[in-house]
């Protein structure tokens, strides 16, 4: 087993087990989406493109309440992947309630996408949201694995929380470091669970843009927000709906991204 493997295996491990207090958490909130709630959040159903009659890819899906959510909007066809099996046996269930059944949900390391889903398969929009970027170890391989999947101008949309307020939470560098930084922690839903020992890498947001830059993606939108959707860090107060701000904190302070690229 290489090293990289090693760290896949334990992340793999992990998330099979924060998916299983994930699914009964009121922090996802299945029962909502189950009655025909959203689970998109305030800054993508703003900026996201239009979905309809689209083929969508969505990438680091979780247990799939936003690629099913995609699919709702009327998006064509979309395929959600996933590195945990528990994640995408849930996804798939949660297709079959929802009487979604098209959508397919692929289980892998999202680096190692084409040996899944072999070309020619073209999208038209890749989506990546909230958490992902920092369980990737090379992120030009998965700004390339993004334009090889996009139709020409097709677009990539990542809304995703901002290095510089994980900087600050974790602790950890703002720039990327060969080596990961490695944690052991409870999951960021409600009640407790069993801590989960994880890896992680940084990103800085200059590395993320170029990445897709070098890719041959052209960049059309970059936002910043001082705000999480999601309660998911400690010290967080909600002084709007929807809207998590670090407590005690005096100034605003990046805590989320957005931005918009397309295939030229």
């Amino acid at each position: 087993m290489t090293t990289t493997d090693k760290y896949l295996r334990v992340n793999t491990d992990s998330w099979d087990a924060r998916t299983k207090d994930h699914l009964n958490s009121n922090f996802y909130n299945v029962a909502g989406f189950l009655k025909g709630e959203t689970s998109l959040q305030e800054i993508e159903l703003a900026e996201l493109p239009e979905v309809k009659g689209k083929r969508v890819l969505h990438l680091q899906c979780h247990f799939g309440m936003d690629t099913l959510s995609l699919a709702r909007m009327g998006a064509s066809r979309v395929v959600g992947v996933d590195i945990s099996p528990v994640a995408i046996d849930a996804a798939k269930q949660l297709a079959h309630q929802t009487h979604l059944d098209h959508v397919e949900f692929i289980c892998c390391d999202v680096l190692s996408l084409q040996q899944h889903l072999q070309a020619p398969l073209e999208f038209d929009l890749v989506f990546v949201s909230y958490g992902a970027l920092c369980w990737l170890a090379d992120l030009n391989a998965w700004a390339q694995l993004i334009h090889h999947y996009l139709a020409p101008q097709g677009q990539l949309y990542l809304a995703e929380f901002h290095p510089c307020y994980t900087l600050v939470y974790d602790k950890a560098s703002y720039f990327f470091q060969s080596q990961p930084d490695h944690f052991e922690e409870q999951s960021y839903v409600e009640g407790h669970q069993q801590s989960q020992p994880f890896y992680c890498w940084s990103h800085s947001i200059a590395e993320v843009v170029s990445a897709l830059i070098d890719a041959g993606l052209k960049l059309q939108m970059l936002h910043e927000f001082d705000f999480s959707p999601y309660d998911c860090f400690e010290q967080l107060e909600e002084r709007q709906p929807g809207r998590y701000y670090p407590a005690g904190i005096p100034h605003n302070v990046p805590m989320v991204f957005s931005l918009l690229a397309q295939k030229a």
